[in-house]
Parts: C-alpha cells; sequence; structure tokens
C-alpha cells in the first residue's frame, strides 16, 4: 500500500532523470512554515486542556481569563486553574507563556461550602473560569454556589471586604502620614492606596450587582463597562488614583522601564498600547513597578535622580494623589463602596 501510494504522488513523466526525480519528490512534501512564524502561535485552549487533563493526579481542569474566549485580544495569556492529588500546597506557575494556577484536591472537595470557601478561596478566580474537566462534578458545584450566593451572604462579604480595607486604610494613615514624612512616605501611601482599591474596594463594588471581578490588564476598562454606570462616583474615584493619561501617557511610560527590571512588564504593557487600551497600560505598569520597584521606594532618598524620575513617571507622581490624598480618596471610595453609589 505505502509504495502504491508513493507512486500516486509522483507525477508521470516521459523522461526520467535525477532532475525530475527530485522535483517529483519536492511536491509530495508539505510546505513548512517558517520556525519564527511558528513559535509565535500559540496552542489551542483544548490541547492545552488535554495536556493537564493527561496527568492522572489532576482532577479538574478550567480555563480563566480571556484567552479562547470571545473577549480574547492579542495579549491574552493562556491561564488555567488545576486541582490535583498529592500536591501539598496551592501555587501558581508560568511556563512558555502559560500560567496554570494548582490548588491541592482537598481544596476542590472543601471549597464547595461558602462559609470554607469564603475568607481562603480565590472567589473571582473561581467563578469567572470556564471549566475543561470535572470527573467528580466538584468544580461545578463551586461555580454554582458563587453565582447563587443569597443577597445576605453577598452583603456580609461585601461587610468583610468593607472592613478589611477601612483596616488598612487606618494602618496606612498611621504609618505614612503626619509630621516627619516625606516622599518616600507619600509614594508608599499611593501605592498603599491603590492596592486598598484595587483589591477589596472594586470587588466589594460588585457585590452590589452579583459580578466578580477579573484581573487582566485591561481591568479599567472592565471596571468602566461592568460598574460605570451604576457607580459613577466610586468608578470616577478609581480612575483618579491612577492619573491615567490616555495613549501619551502610556507610551511616556513604556519609555520610562528601561533599566528597571521591568522587562516582561514593558512587554505586556506594549502589547496593551498596540490594541488600543492605554488605560489598561498604565495601571498595570503602576501596580507592577510599585511591587517589583518596592525596596527602591523604601529607600527613595538614597536613589540617583534618573531613576527617582522614571519611577515617578511610572508612578504617576505628578497626575496622582499623594499621601494623605491618596489616603482620603480611598476613605471617600469607602463610603461610596457601602452606599453602592
Amino acid at each position: 500500500m505505502l509504495r502504491k501510494e508513493a507512486r500516486s504522488r509522483v507525477p508521470e513523466s516521459k523522461e526520467s532523470s535525477p532532475t525530475a526525480s527530485s522535483a517529483g519528490q519536492s511536491k509530495t512534501r508539505s510546505p513548512r512554515r517558517p520556525r519564527e512564524a511558528l513559535s509565535k502561535e500559540k496552542p489551542s485552549p483544548e490541547r492545552l486542556s488535554e495536556r493537564l487533563v493527561a496527568d492522572r493526579k489532576v482532577r479538574a481542569v478550567a480555563q480563566a481569563g480571556s484567552y479562547g474566549s470571545e473577549l480574547a485580544w492579542s495579549g491574552s495569556i493562556p491561564t488555567f486553574i488545576t486541582f490535583e492529588r498529592g500536591l501539598l500546597s496551592a501555587h501558581s506557575e508560568t511556563r512558555s507563556g502559560v500560567t496554570v494556577h494548582r490548588y491541592t484536591y482537598e481544596q476542590l472537595e472543601s471549597w464547595r461550602d461558602w462559609e470554607m470557601a469564603r475568607p481562603e478561596a480565590p472567589v473571582a478566580l473561581l467563578a469567572t473560569a470556564r471549566v475543561a474537566y470535572d470527573p467528580t462534578g466538584f468544580f461545578g458545584r463551586i461555580q454554582r454556589t458563587l453565582w447563587n450566593l443569597s443577597e445576605a451572604q453577598l452583603a456580609e462579604y461585601r461587610s468583610e471586604l468593607l472592613f478589611g480595607a477601612a483596616e488598612r486604610h487606618r494602618i496606612a494613615i498611621e504609618t505614612y502620614t503626619g509630621a516627619g514624612h516625606g516622599p518616600r512616605e507619600q509614594l508608599l501611601a499611593l501605592a498603599e492606596a491603590r492596592d486598598i482599591a484595587v483589591k477589596l474596594l472594586y470587588p466589594a463594588l460588585l457585590t452590589h450587582i452579583e459580578r466578580w471581578p477579573e484581573y487582566e490588564i485591561r481591568l479599567p476598562h472592565a471596571w468602566r463597562a461592568s460598574a460605570g454606570l451604576r457607580f459613577p462616583k466610586a468608578i470616577y474615584h478609581l480612575d483618579q488614583l491612577y492619573g491615567f493619561g490616555g495613549e501619551a501617557e502610556a507610551k511616556r511610560m513604556l519609555v520610562a522601564t528601561r533599566g528597571l527590571g521591568l522587562v516582561e512588564q514593558e512587554k505586556r504593557a506594549r502589547a496593551a498600547v498596540q490594541a488600543g487600551y492605554y488605560d489598561g497600560a498604565v495601571r498595570f505598569l503602576r501596580d507592577e513597578t510599585a511591587r517589583v520597584a518596592r525596596t527602591d521606594l523604601e529607600r527613595w532618598a538614597h536613589l540617583s535622580s534618573a531613576r527617582r524620575d522614571k519611577l515617578g513617571i511610572l508612578l504617576g507622581v505628578t497626575r496622582s494623589p499623594l499621601g494623605p490624598g491618596a489616603l482620603d480618596l480611598v476613605r471617600e471610595l469607602l463610603d461610596e463602596v457601602r452606599e453602592g453609589r
């Protein structure tokens, strides 16, 4: 059979020569794409899921984020959630551009109970995931629980988030404001204010409309789309904290990343800028700078003027409220979220 198939692929020719033979053989080969093109292609979500499911220890797989969804864009990152037997502790890892959040099988079992999931589970991540493999049905059970919380349960969860935000706000005021505090404390207060707003107050705001946040690089665009019409004051305060400046500010920040150890962050932000998500790039770089350059902020007075200038651009010191001003904005945002406006 193989010989017959080979004969059928070679075109007939009256003259038999090495040149003709090699030409015939070249036609049987499938065209190859350049290696560069192959390396840039992202594997399909289905193929990635199959690789994870093939591991017998994995008892549930779900896809997170926009990659592979109708909201996907050029900067979407393949992101998966797995629950595995034999895993000692939960952790996340990124390899070859694919991020996997790994959790233990015991957590898959316990998080079916809202009282267990509420204080320890990444509830927003679980609620917005797309289940790909769930032989036990436990992941589906977790999601149904999160999607069908009662008003009383949502109110209690909102109260916990607000309490946590108020406590961190109080500590920040004691730590970063008052006599003798300078630029270092003003910048640290701004970073803390943004963290409180995004990680605690924004999720609390969405409980009013029974929605869960998604933390992609397009976050500012998402919070305007999901909550901007219902809660204009709260969203306005969120925008104020970051001092967005559109395309010009985003491109200015990309230049400022050079020499600060933000190579991967710059790549992601540049993809967002190229796609038109300017404010998303700004928010991402502001938060990542505060995280990666935390040591620089702590020793601000000892940095070179050139380094301070770059960090100042990335943090938005001329566009955002600093120190007490940033913390006052958080207090106002607390009130808006509590009242749902």
